[in-house]
């Protein structure tokens, strides 16, 4: 049976993964005032970091609408047996919603099961990647809910960025605001825990930032599949795929960017990094 693997724009995959691994990414919306772009379609990651550091106006983002996933369930319908949706964590948007509402519209019979993540970002990213390779090699439907729901708790991610201020405005500060108190000039990092964002601490410098994400890959034991993200810095990206290739060969890791609805609510100086693996 032939299983076709979606996603949401949230999961970071690069284009060319997703067409290696035959990935659909259905984008969310970023709204600028009364302009509404489709992430990664309408508006490029550094076209929307230009728009994020001139605009007058903070950045918004909604989910897919409901006829964009009707129409790519039936047109999927012609070309597969059965379709797994992926989504950034229900906690973290209503994409997982919609996606689940739009099963009943279909008009085109086919079996489709939506799947939350739990995760955002290349956290979300691997376990689709993992899902679409146990497609690619002949895994059914259910054996791939299987899997993702085995690699949900080896998934994690680990993200800095210079503030707060984004993710508060954005009313997707989860339990991170705990951080929000101290008045010194730190990065924080945060990660995602039970499907919404969780503190993980403060540190005094953007270099010491990109130490604890380059000590944190390397406290894993067994690495499966690792991913390294930026926004706006990617040298520092690559810095840090240097060093971790002591730990996991360079040429297997997966570089992104963070798209636009993230960083909508992120801001411009984000660098992560994404685990599949054991510790």
């Amino acid at each position: 049976m032939t299983v076709k693997i979606v996603t949401d724009s949230v999961s970071d995959i690069s284009p060319d993964t997703a067409a290696e691994l035959g990935i659909t990414v259905v984008p969310l919306n970023v709204v600028f005032g009364n302009e509404i772009y489709r992430d990664g379609v309408d508006l490029t990651t550094d076209e929307f970091y230009g728009k994020l550091e001139t605009s007058k106006t903070l950045p918004t983002t909604s989910t897919p609408p409901l006829q964009s996933f009707i129409e790519l369930y039936d047109r999927l319908a012609g070309e597969a047996d059965e379709i797994l949706v992926i989504t950034i964590s229900r906690k973290l948007s209503a994409t997982g919603e919609a996606a689940t509402k739009a099963i009943d519209s279909m008009e085109k019979k086919c079996r489709v099961v939506v799947f939350d993540s739990q995760l955002a970002v290349m956290a979300e990213g691997l376990l689709v990647i993992a899902a679409a390779k146990a497609a690619r090699d002949g895994k059914n439907l259910d054996e791939i809910v299987k899997l993702c729901e085995a690699n949900i708790p080896r998934t994690e991610m680990r993200m800095a960025f210079d503030t707060l201020e984004y993710l508060k405005r954005g009313g997707r500060i989860g339990k991170a605001k705990a951080l929000m108190g101290s008045m010194l000039k730190v990065n924080p990092i945060i990660g995602i825990k039970d499907g919404e964002t969780t503190p993980i601490c403060n540190v005094r410098s953007r270099k010491k930032a990109v130490d604890h994400l380059y000590e944190y890959v390397m406290s894993y034991s067994n690495i499966e599949e690792l991913a390294i993200e930026d926004a706006t810095t990617p040298d520092e990206a690559d810095a840090l795929a240097e060093r971790l290739s002591v730990k996991f060969p360079r040429e297997r890791i997966y570089h992104s960017k963070v798209s636009p609805v993230i960083g909508a609510n992120v801001g411009p100086s984000v660098i992560g990094v994404a685990v599949l693996g054991d510790k």
